[in-house]
C-alpha cells in the first residue's frame, strides 16, 4: 500500500464515514428506483462540492486545493465501495484535468472555480462507437469565418445528461484512425444544434448520447493547438483511467469484504462455510488479486503526481489489473452467495452491474493489454 500522508489518511476516513452514512448503497438504490434521469442525487453532489472534493486536482489560484491524483484516488476508492453516484470523476477529475492541461487562461478562469465548488459540471465526450477508440474520432470540426462548426455524435458520455459543458474530441484534419488531426473544443451544453439523449444502462448512471448538428463555436473554444489534441487527450484519458481504477478497486474491495463476511457467518452442514478448504483457498486467491490491483492503482496515481515518464504504461496497467480483479470478484460475489446473490433485493447485483460498466469505460482490459504491450515495445 502507498504510504499516505496524515492529510490523506484523514481524508480517507472522512470519505469512508460520509459515504457509509450519507451516500450508501441503500441511497443509490433509492435514486435508481426513483427514475432520476441524471443518475445521481443533487443533494449528494452538493455535499461533495461543499467538502471540496471536486477541487482536489484544481490549482489553488482557481479555487481548488491542488492535492494531487493519489489523494483523489483515496476518495474515489471509498465512494466506489458504496456505489456513490455523482459527477465527481467525470467533472472533478476528467473535466478539471482537461482544462488544467489544455485550457487557456480565460477558459480556466471561467470554469475551474465552478468545477471546484460543484456548481458546474464539465465532462469529456470522446467515443463514437460501442468500443473505446480515441483515434477513430470522426466528428468533424469544419473551419468557418469566426471559428468552427461541429457535426457528428458522441456515445456513452459520462454525466452527459447533467453536464454544463463538454470537452469534445473532434477531427480538424486527417481520417478516422489517425492520431494527427484531432482537436479539442470546449462546448457549452446550451449551444444551438447540440442535443442529448439519455442512455438507459445497467448501472443506472447518467450517460447520454450527444449530437452535434452544425454546432458553431468560436476559435477561443479550442483547447490547446489545432490538429494536435491527441497528446493532450491521451494525458486526460490516462488520468481518468487511473481515477476509474481507484473507484473500481473500491467497488471490488467492498465486494470482497461482503463475500468474506458471508464466508465467516454462513453455516451449512453444521459448519461455517469459510472453514471449507476449497472456499478458503478461493478467498486467499482473491485477496492476493486485490493487493496486486491496489499496488498497480496506487503506482499509477503516484506516477501522475510525480510527473514520471511511464505514466501511460502504469495507467493502462492499473485499469487492466483493476478490471481483471473487479470482473473476477463481482462474479465470485454472486456465486459464493448462491441463490440470494441473484436477487435484486440483495446488493450483489448492483455491484456486478457497476463492475461491467466501469470495465468498459475509457478502455476495457483487452484495450489496455494491447496498449501496454505497444508502449513497452512488444
Amino acid at each position: 500500500m502507498a504510504a499516505l500522508t496524515e492529510e490523506q489518511s484523514l481524508l480517507k476516513e472522512q470519505a469512508k464515514a460520509w459515504a457509509r452514512d450519507e451516500a450508501s448503497v441503500a441511497k443509490f438504490r433509492e435514486m435508481r428506483d426513483s427514475g432520476n434521469e441524471f443518475g445521481f442525487d443533487k443533494a449528494t453532489w452538493a455535499s461533495i462540492g461543499e467538502m471540496g472534493w471536486a477541487g482536489i486536482v484544481v490549482p489553488e489560484e482557481f479555487g481548488g486545493v491542488d492535492m494531487g491524483y493519489l489523494t483523489f484516488g483515496v476518495v474515489l476508492e471509498e465512494l466506489g465501495r458504496q456505489l456513490t453516484a455523482s459527477p465527481l470523476l467525470a467533472s472533478g477529475l476528467v473535466g478539471a484535468t482537461a482544462l488544467v492541461l489544455g485550457g487557456s487562461e480565460d477558459q480556466k478562469q471561467a470554469w475551474l472555480p465552478k468545477i471546484a465548488d460543484g456548481t458546474a459540471t464539465v465532462t469529456l465526450a470522446v467515443d463514437e462507437g460501442p468500443r473505446h477508440a480515441p483515434a477513430r474520432t470522426a466528428l468533424a470540426a469544419e473551419k468557418t469565418g469566426s471559428g468552427y462548426a461541429l457535426r457528428g455524435h458522441k456515445l456513452h458520455v459520462l454525466e452527459g445528461m447533467s453536464a454544463d459543458a463538454f470537452v469534445v474530441a473532434a477531427r480538424t484534419s486527417g481520417s478516422p484512425g489517425d492520431s494527427a488531426g484531432i482537436s479539442l473544443f470546449l462546448v457549452e451544453a446550451g449551444a444551438s444544434g447540440l442535443s442529448r439523449q439519455r442512455l438507459i444502462t445497467a448501472d443506472s448512471r447518467g450517460y447520454a448520447s450527444v449530437g452535434f448538428d452544425g454546432v458553431e463555436v468560436a476559435s477561443d473554444a479550442l483547447l490547446g493547438e489545432v490538429d494536435r489534441g491527441a497528446e493532450v487527450l491521451d494525458a486526460i484519458l490516462d488520468r481518468g483511467r487511473a481515477g476509474l481504477a481507484a473507484e473500481m478497486l473500491g467497488t471490488a474491495a467492498q465486494s470482497f469484504d461482503m463475500t468474506l463476511d458471508y464466508l465467516k457467518n454462513r453455516v451449512q452442514f453444521g459448519q461455517v462455510i469459510g472453514s471449507f478448504q476449497a472456499l478458503g483457498h478461493r478467498a486467499a486467491g482473491l485477496f492476493t488479486e486485490m493487493e496486486m490491483a491496489r499496488s498497480c492503482v496506487e503506482a499509477a496515481l503516484q506516477a501522475i503526481d510525480d510527473g514520471s515518464d511511464d505514466v501511460a504504461q502504469l495507467c493502462s496497467l492499473a485499469k487492466c489489473k483493476a478490471g481483471d480483479f473487479l470482473h473476477h470478484m463481482s462474479n465470485e460475489l454472486i456465486q459464493i452467495h448462491g441463490g440470494i446473490g441473484m436477487t435484486d433485493e440483495f446488493d450483489a447485483g448492483l455491484y456486478l452491474k457497476r463492475a461491467r460498466a466501469l470495465e468498459a469505460t475509457f478502455g476495457n482490459q483487452a484495450f489496455h493489454r494491447d496498449r501496454y504491450a505497444t508502449l513497452i515495445g512488444i
